[in-house]
């Protein structure tokens, strides 16, 4: 097979691919360097061998992240709590309701953070098995485990997993909510903003080590209205974006980008806030056109 016909049915598996590199290192440029890895792997090898080429081109794009998760505990390269993966952010203004549609079905910051919990391969074994469906004895290959040890890792990250909240489906509904969430924040009415969160709401927010007074974990509805009321920026503009599907908006304060902010709404109010401020992360963001 030619180079050029290689890369053409290369190319017709790479959004595939960046899916599931990206579910399993929660960092799109990390996706795009193991996609990149798994092509040039392809090109080394024998093609014209391969029986069944989408199931190779996974088998080695898993691997290929199942290294890259390894290599980053040992080097403990993340040392800033809490870690919020990179969002993937599209403007709410432009997209039409049936890529709004595509984007609920996305995966949102919330389950990334909880898959950030999980051992490489317990993360694996459930990013592949129920998100694409790969069948256990493939991937018990992939971890050189039985396959009766690969259903076990998936279903130890199944229970953690678990307790993610479902976000409401009306995407309109969810705007509202994250609409006068703002609106109460920057009228200090506390009232009104503990009333559109859920009490046992959590705000992950991450400065990384240019804000680090930025990172926190605030839990409760009362102490995240507080924070909400004391760090609101009145001056700042909010562009209404969709991240990882869900509402949220992109915060700029006199030309400087400041956050990137997802909300996930479910039965009307605010269950989880994840905020990524880290300056450095942010400017390698793929993020819509945004006035100042």
């Amino acid at each position: 097979m030619d180079d050029e016909l290689l890369a053409q049915e290369f190319d017709e598996h790479r959004s595939r691919l960046h899916a599931v590199a990206y579910r399993m290192l929660g960092s799109d440029a990390e996706a795009d360097d193991a996609v990149q890895e798994t092509w040039v792997r392809l090109s080394r090898s024998d093609a014209a061998a391969i029986d069944n080429l989408g199931g190779w081109l996974t088998t080695v794009t898993a691997r290929v992240c199942l290294n890259m998760l390894r290599s980053r505990r040992t080097r403990r390269e993340e040392p800033f709590e809490p870690h919020v993966p990179d969002p993937v952010v599209q403007s709410a203004e432009t997209a039409a309701p049936e890529e709004e549609a595509v984007l609920a079905d996305s995966v949102g910051l919330a389950l990334l953070v909880v898959l950030e919990t999980l051992a490489p391969p317990e993360r694996l074994a459930f990013v592949l098995h129920d998100m694409f469906a790969v069948p256990f004895d493939e991937i018990a290959q992939m971890l050189d485990r039985s396959p009766d040890a690969a259903r076990r890792l998936a279903s130890r990250a199944r229970r953690r997993v678990h307790g993610v909240t479902v976000p409401d489906v009306d995407a309109a509904r969810r705007r509202e909510v994250v609409n006068a969430f703002f609106t109460a924040a920057r009228s200090g009415d506390f009232d009104v903003l503990v009333s559109v969160l859920h009490p046992d709401v959590v705000l992950r927010s991450d400065g990384g080590a240019a804000r680090p007074y930025a990172s926190a974990v605030v839990r409760g509805a009362a102490e995240v209205a507080g924070r909400a009321i004391t760090f609101s920026q009145p001056g700042a503009r909010l562009h209404p974006v969709l991240v990882n599907g869900d509402p949220g908006v992109v915060a700029v304060l006199d030309g400087e980008l400041l956050s990137v902010m997802a909300f996930t709404v479910a039965n009307g109010r605010v269950v989880a806030i994840d905020v990524l401020a880290d300056p450095d992360r942010l400017a390698r963001l793929d993020l819509p056109v945004l006035g100042s």
